[in-house]
């Protein structure tokens, strides 16, 4: 056997082995890394442990195919005269040296995201590589990376040192260009067959989520991911005739205080008419980063990590049953701003023609408002400043704040408590011009690595997600306090809710609980203290907040109006960027690429599902909504 390994060594493609054995190798103790991780919070089976190690090595080889390229190409077109040279053989040394290292280095980096995101890389992962200064900043913040590398570089070293002689070996052959070429092509062929005929649909193949992504090679994941960016989605998803999906659509938004106004089919603006005068309150909109509904005391939390967002509670109108379209900050930005269902890949705020918009910011402006979007990091990061100023909102971000305002700062953004600060002084800017406000301020704080200046809380900065939570919740009482004490207070709607969860990751897809968040409504002067406990989207803010206000408007949103709402037509949108989630009457819909449907009984409190038997009626009402929603922006029919 060892002749035979020696052999194998020795061809001219020797290298190539090598490099196939140490990347499947390296991806193995991966997963099984990853899958003792898991074990505590996922019950495997016997027939699913199998399934995850059989499925992960044809994937793990099926990215080898991808890797070996450049070196079968450099094996091929070397000249024989170079390959002979007595320093050849450090060339592949370098090389193994170098494809070592960022194997290791991409299961180090495999190991923390699935700390944190419980995933195979995936689009998050793509946005990380797009946004190296906020993302390798994050790393370094969070972890020792400097030590991590030098580790990994010592051990890179050692296993080359430790191959070395069949790396030897392997630069010794005297293969002919023509017995190159025949193996050259044959290698090659590997990867484009796989490429049109294999996809991370094999790996889907169980209803527990741990074992998919368990099942799948991370690398190959991360440009999977890149090459999905965006979802057509008639081409992946079942659809039913335009026709028939646009009549669906002007059933479910018709309600009695809108009006269509147009006879087009094709058209869904309507005319919203609230009785009574205007009120031209100004409206501050908080969108808190990762803020789960169970980090609040209301909720059933007990460790105490929200005392001003619960003593708030009590004073607002509190809405018990609200639920994030999606899992990324981008997603539920365009959830508050545009008040339309996820659309499949991503969100409309990092797409291009997404200019010009119907959002409502907007509408505050057709109100002789002044609309801004302030954020406590740079607003080129998730394309957030393009999208915003072109469509109704000034930006102000991180840079309008001087160096003597800013107390702490991490890679993502300034503290809450100095995003508040400008905030402030954004909001004043605008009352001096005799101007209404609508300011959405988004908060940064709550993120990984969970920095924040010292002293504020009893949780020490950089310790967890629960001192970053409580800290977030310090800021917005302080400036909540601070604004209580000025003139344009009692003329001020505060509006806080959650961009997203802390976590999306569960033993399913769509665990219904990790989509569920907090919103509480609050202006002493205006608003009563209660509850809404109808199950609510995120994308129904927006038309619920005007419909507080008595705005009559023409609308293009997608959400309703929750006050206004007749009993019984309540739904929520749940997604990822390829699942797209319906929740209605105690019924999850899942739409597929693939075009493949799946009903769901889900648990609102652990988020665990039971399966059901289809029902045509709702299939067709959820194809509708995301159909006719990926249609409209794609058709540029939301300007």
């Amino acid at each position: 056997m060892k002749d035979q390994f020696k052999k194998i060594i020795g061809h001219a493609f020797g290298p190539v082995a090598l490099f196939v054995i140490l990347l499947v190798g390296i991806s193995i103790i991966t997963r099984i890394a990853l899958f003792i991780k898991s074990s505590a919070v996922t019950n495997f089976t016997v027939s699913n442990d199998v399934s995850i190690f059989f499925i992960g090595i044809i994937f793990d080889l099926i990215n080898a195919s991808y890797f070996i390229i450049p070196l079968v190409l450099y094996l091929l077109l070397v000249p024989r005269k170079i390959i002979n040279k007595r320093w050849h053989p450090f060339i592949l040394y370098s090389a193994f040296f170098l494809f070592i290292f960022a194997l290791l280095f991409n299961a180090v980096s495999e190991w923390f995201f699935w700390d944190e995101f419980n995933a195979r890389f995936n689009f998050i992962a793509v946005d990380y590589l797009v946004y190296t200064t906020e993302v390798i900043g994050n790393i370094r913040q969070s972890y020792p990376i400097e030590w991590i590398i030098v580790l990994l570089l010592f051990i890179a070293a050692a296993i080359v040192y430790f191959i070395g002689p069949w790396i030897q070996l392997a630069s010794k052959s005297e293969a002919g260009i023509k017995n190159r070429s025949i193996w050259a092509l044959g290698l090659l062929a590997l990867p484009v067959f796989f490429f049109f005929t294999v996809n991370s649909k094999l790996h889907q193949f169980s209803t527990n989520a741990y074992v998919n992504e368990l099942s799948g090679n991370g690398l190959y994941e991360l440009f999977a991911a890149y090459r999905n960016n965006e979802l057509n989605y008639d081409q992946f998803y079942k659809t039913i005739a335009n026709e028939d999906a646009f009549k669906s659509i002007h059933e479910v938004l018709k309600t009695s205080e809108s009006q269509f106004t147009s006879k087009d089919l094709f058209n869904i603006e309507r005319k919203i008419t609230n009785p009574g005068p205007e009120k031209k309150l100004n409206v501050v909109l908080i969108s808190v980063e990762s803020l789960s509904a169970d980090f609040l005391g209301i909720f059933g939390n007990t460790k105490h990590i929200t005392p001003n967002l619960d003593s708030l509670s009590k004073l607002s109108l509190s809405f018990t049953q609200l639920y994030a379209t999606g899992t990324r900050t981008v997603r539920g930005l365009e959830a508050l701003s545009l008040c339309i269902p996820p659309t499949p890949g991503q969100s409309i705020v990092r797409r291009p023609n997404n200019e010009h918009l119907f959002s409502l910011g907007k509408v505050f402006d057709e109100k002789g408002y002044e609309s801004k979007y302030i954020y406590g990091g740079y607003g080129y990061f998730d394309n957030m400043s393009y999208f915003f100023s072109n469509n109704g909102y000034e930006v102000d971000d991180r840079s309008k704040l001087e160096d003597s305002e800013i107390d702490y700062e991490n890679v993502w953004g300034v503290a809450d408590e100095n995003l508040f600060t400008l905030a402030e002084r954004e909001i004043e800017n605008t009352l001096k011009n005799n101007k209404p406000v609508f300011a959405h301020v988004m908060t940064t704080s709550n993120h990984r690595p969970y920095t924040y200046p010292e002293g504020r809380i009893d949780i020490p900065s950089h310790s967890n997600r629960e001192g970053a939570v409580k800290y977030t919740d310090y800021a917005i009482g302080k400036f909540i306090k601070d604004a209580s004490k000025k003139p344009w207070f009692n003329n001020t709607i505060f509006v806080i809710v959650a961009d997203h969860c802390a976590s999306s990751a569960g033993a399913t897809e769509l665990p219904v609980n990790k989509y569920h968040i907090p919103l509480l409504i609050y202006s002493p002067a205006h608003v009563a203290p209660g509850k809404m406990e109808r199950l609510m989207s995120q994308i129904d803010l927006g038309p619920t907040l005007l419909g507080m206000l008595n705005f009559s408007y023409n609308s293009k949103f997608f959400g309703y109006d929750m006050n206004k709402l007749e009993p019984g037509r309540e739904r929520a949108f749940i997604s990822t960027y390829q699942s797209l989630g319906y929740l209605r009457n105690d019924t999850l819909v899942v739409l597929h690429p693939g075009k493949s449907v799946d009903f769901f009984k889900p648990n609102y409190s652990d988020g665990s599902v039971s399966p059901l038997q289809s029902k045509q009626s709702l299939t067709k009402e959820t194809i509708a909504w995301y159909q006719v929603a990926s249609y409209e922006f794609r058709n540029g029919l939301l300007r």
